[in-house]
């Protein structure tokens, strides 16, 4: 036997070891047992594809931009100073949800919940009472608007922060259910859903949905039944529908995509759109408006024949041009709600990581035997907010409410209820605990609502919510995306609508 053919054969005995402890093989890398095989234990290696795009969003790809204020600031509302912060990829609405999206939500609250639980579809009605002006006749807004099919493509409104978010929580489930139909693992039996009797996301995982189950999944578990539900390893359920965070709503609106070459910023843009005026420069359709907005006192679409934006009121949701993202709106039409609780030194105290000021941390409840407690009347699982005592030893955060952590008032600093964190805090994840006789005493009381003083010297309060975008009762100075407002998560008006986002799970890209 030739030095040769030994070489040979030594090279492929390494190959052959190296392809199976790859941790790309149906094998365990750290423990050599086999995945996927019930006679090794049973354990599943399900490594999905890449998160499918949800139905009606695009893909935003994350990035660094300058959040906050970056143009003359007329006004001297020092409430949205510039930082670069950086944001995760995520998915984000085309549009703003139409009435027709919102009619579809209502019909099914009505049909599964009508009879015994009414005032579950009452609660999520729109207030279209906020068309009326007192020295406006706007009674048909009133009468047609939500309801008549002729506007069944315009952006709803009248409906609060609060509403926004259950149409959300509705929103992930009836997708995901769609989801788990067409692939065979449930049968369509929506005609049965009544009262408890609904598909959640939450309680399908917990174990609380009795669907008609269609094609099994196998269990491999030699200690199974043999087959099972779909679980959140299997990467084949989407994550819950939500709101957009202040950071991504402007990042996104911003769409710095389109005049970014090698994170060189060619132009810094005022508008979701190139140039510093509000018409396009584009030959073919030169001079016509980019966004529906109010030009000045008393001209809202133009003069006849030669209307300007076309809309006194909204606009159709995909009327406009879409910025470089594929976002219609993200300026005019309609101003949009969004996650984060409203503090005007937001710029200063966000961290450079997916800013947001609103984290609230809840947890599932749970019975005597530590299982999740049974689906409430809705159908739907019960959470409740975490304590102090749960968290004693973490480092990271203690109490529930986070909202009014470090906003710059002197009182929420001195609490101890929570661990403040030193300049390196940000960059380099250390924390120093504040000592003391009175900080140990405070730390006990989880839930202080008393110490915070903004709701008795302004409308500023942990239930104000922030505003992005200009709309059609706006001037041109609101379309830009750093500007931001607010209102009570309860209120509604005619002029404020939303769209819904979701995380992306995974690869950064596409």
């Amino acid at each position: 036997m030739n030095k040769a053919f030994i070489s040979k054969l030594v090279l492929c005995f390494g190959i052959i070891v190296l392809l199976a402890n790859c941790k790309g093989s149906n094998q365990s890398a750290t423990t050599g047992w086999d995945y996927d095989n019930p006679e090794w234990g049973g354990f599943e290696s399900a490594k999905g594809e890449d998160q499918m795009t949800p139905p009606g969003m695009v893909f935003i790809e994350g990035g660094s931009f300058v959040m906050g204020q970056t143009t003359d600031n007329v006004r001297y509302e020092w409430h949205n100073q510039p930082k670069r912060v950086t944001i995760s990829s995520f998915y984000m609405d085309e549009c703003e949800v139409t009435n027709l999206d919102y009619r579809e939500y209502l019909y099914w609250l009505n049909r599964v919940y009508g009879n015994d639980y009414p005032e579950v579809y009452q609660k999520a009605l729109p207030d279209t009472l906020v068309w009326r002006s007192k020295l406006s006749y706007n009674e048909p807004m009133v009468d047609y608007y939500f309801r008549h099919s002729s506007w069944a493509d315009y952006p709803v409104v009248g409906v609060s922060w609060l509403q926004a978010n259950e149409y959300c929580s509705w929103r992930t489930d009836r997708v995901n259910e769609k989801i788990l139909v067409d692939a065979g693992y449930l049968e369509m039996m929506d005609d049965q859903q009544s009262g408890e009797n609904v598909f959640t996301t939450d309680a399908y995982y917990a174990g609380q949905y009795e669907g008609i189950v269609g094609v099994e999944m196998e269990d491999l578990n030699p200690n199974g039944e043999g087959f099972r539900k779909v679980k959140m390893e299997d990467g084949i359920l989407l994550p819950r529908f939500r709101l957009p965070t202040e950071a991504e709503w402007e990042y996104a609106a911003l769409s710095l995509v389109g005049n970014t070459v090698e994170e060189r910023i060619v132009e810094r843009r005022i508008y979701p759109w190139n140039g510093h005026i509000v018409r396009t420069a584009e030959k073919k359709y030169y001079g016509q408006m980019m966004a529906n907005f109010k030009r000045s006192r008393g001209d809202a679409m133009g003069v006849a024949s030669a209307l300007n934006d076309h809309w006194e009121y909204t606009a159709p949701v995909m009327f406009y041009f879409p910025n470089d993202y594929g976002l219609y709106n993200m300026a005019g039409n309609v101003a949009e709600w969004v996650m984060d609780v409203y503090r005007v030194s937001t710029g200063v105290d966000s961290k450079g990581i997916n800013p947001y000021r609103g984290n609230v941390y809840m947890t599932k409840v749970t019975d005597s035997d530590g299982m999740i407690a049974e689906k409430d009347s809705l159908g739907r699982i019960s959470y409740r907010a975490v304590t102090v005592e749960e968290n004693i030893n973490r480092r990271n955060y203690r109490q529930s409410d986070n909202i009014n952590y470090l906003d710059g008032d002197l009182a929420s600093q001195l609490r101890d209820s929570w661990k403040t964190e030193t300049s390196e805090g940000e960059e380099g994840g250390e924390y120093e605990e504040e000592s003391g006789e009175e900080g140990a005493e405070m730390a006990t009381t989880s839930e202080t609502k008393d110490m915070y003083a903004y709701e008795k010297t302004s409308m500023v309060d942990d239930k104000a919510r922030v505003v992005k975008g200009g709309s059609w009762k706006d001037r041109a100075f609101y379309l830009s995306p750093g500007q931001r407002r607010f209102l009570d998560q309860a209120q509604a008006t005619d002029w404020i609508g939303f769209r819904c986002a979701m995380d992306r799970m995974g690869s950064r890209e596409l």
